[in-house]
């Protein structure tokens, strides 16, 4: 039988880039006591009130169908958000999509097909090489380097430009580094695609969750604004990733055509969550509070936990929920500990493969587990590390 080309397109890049996760899991459903420290899912329940609100809305009636642009209620709230932003924010801007992913699904596919070529920062969130090469186009990447704390510089960016590209996707803050760009790191980097006419697509999901200073964003930027496509969701700021709200915001002339797309394949979310979300955005509650703080502070417990392990070097993060320690001092690669921790300790943790080439000699670790836990993690990686060293040494 034959299929489409997608199919092969995407073939390794689905599930197979959670090999680890997934038989953590499998293990974990057979009773072994595995300290999951892969998935970026938050500790802590969505706010009491938004669970109210969905509620609420499912016995007002708010299940019927919806529209491709979003429900007004959430539309209205997207724009009194971004408005405070940028002043020029209408509903003609706004997109709603179940998720991030879905939104940045839909806009790039709007935006390239084969021939293209989009560029976006190595090491770069998993499923986005499964996003750019689901619309046919190329992906470039740009690297992030551990000497530069991960941001992108303008410079690496313009040499990795070439006729074929037409999108820089952008991830700030970062994941799986954590790094957060800031105003001037943007205006440089917008400087380079404005020369060479290049979209800005800018995954903003974990703006509420920087540890310190400030968020700063391309769509911010009047000079960017023409180019600039924000994607973002409730999955992270408000502990609600099951409940799949996401959106797009960009120049009315996208959202327009872009619209039909998001018709074809969704042709609306659900309005109860709808109102859920726009309850979110009007409503501010501590969640993202409370996170920034857990996670700060199990930062400084890896840090300090794995200072002094052989072989191991954490890179402290400026935001998110995920820390990247560079394992290659031990002798092996990114891959390599992360299935020997999971065999030989029972932790499981992403290895950076996952996230691209330039993250081959990291494991990327989850902050959304209880302190305890994480210390015990450290605990055990420092021992395979410690085992690793002793391996190295009768090897040489």
């Amino acid at each position: 039988m034959r299929y489409a080309s997608i199919t092969d397109r995407l073939a390794s890049l689905g599930s197979e880039k959670w090999a680890v996760h997934v038989e953590a899991r499998r293990r974990k459903a057979k009773g072994v006591p595995i300290i999951e420290l892969t998935i970026g899912e938050p500790d802590l329940p969505p706010h009491e009130t938004l669970i109210t609100e969905a509620t609420r809305s499912m016995i007002a009636g708010r299940h019927r169908y919806s529209n491709g642009r979003g429900e007004q209620v959430v539309v209205d709230a997207l724009v009194r958000k971004y408005f405070k932003r940028r002043p020029d924010v209408t509903g003609d801007n706004v997109l709603c999509f179940p998720g991030t992913q879905t939104a940045l699904f839909a806009v790039m596919l709007g935006l390239v097909e084969a021939g293209d070529a989009v560029l976006v920062g190595d090491p770069l969130y998993a499923t986005y090489e499964g996003v750019i090469r689901s619309t046919g186009a190329e992906q470039i990447t740009v690297p992030l380097r551990p000497e530069h704390g991960f941001h992108m510089q303008a410079a690496d960016l313009e040499r990795a430009i070439t006729p074929q590209c037409r999108v820089l996707l952008l991830n700030t803050p970062h994941n799986p580094t954590g790094a957060v760009l800031t105003a001037e790191e943007i205006a440089a980097i917008g400087e380079v695609c404005r020369r060479h006419d290049l979209w800005i697509v800018s995954d903003e999901v974990y703006e509420e969750l920087i540890f310190d200073g400030a968020f700063a964003s391309p769509f911010d930027n009047p000079a960017l604004a023409e180019r600039t496509i924000v994607c973002s969701s409730i999955s992270k700021s408000h502990a609600a990733p099951g409940f799949r709200s996401g959106w797009a915001i960009g120049p009315a002339e996208f959202t327009h055509r872009l619209l039909a797309v998001s018709e074809t394949m969704l042709f609306g979310q659900q309005p109860f969550i709808a109102d859920m979300t726009a309850y979110a955005l009007d409503n501010p509650v501590e969640t993202s509070a409370i996170m920034r703080r857990s996670y700060k502070r199990r930062v400084d417990l890896i840090v300090s936990a794995l200072a002094n392990a052989p072989g191991l070097m954490p890179f402290a993060p400026e935001a998110g929920m995920f820390i990247v320690v560079d394992v290659s001092g031990t002798g092996m690669s990114g891959e390599e500990f992360a299935w020997a921790l999971l065999d030989e300790e029972e932790v499981a943790v992403m290895p950076g493969s996952s996230f691209g080439a330039g993250a081959g000699d990291f494991i990327r670790l989850s902050l959304t587990v209880p302190d305890e836990k994480v210390e015990e993690a450290c605990r055990r990686m420092a021992a395979l590390a410690a085992r690793s060293g002793l391996r190295k040494a009768k090897r040489a």
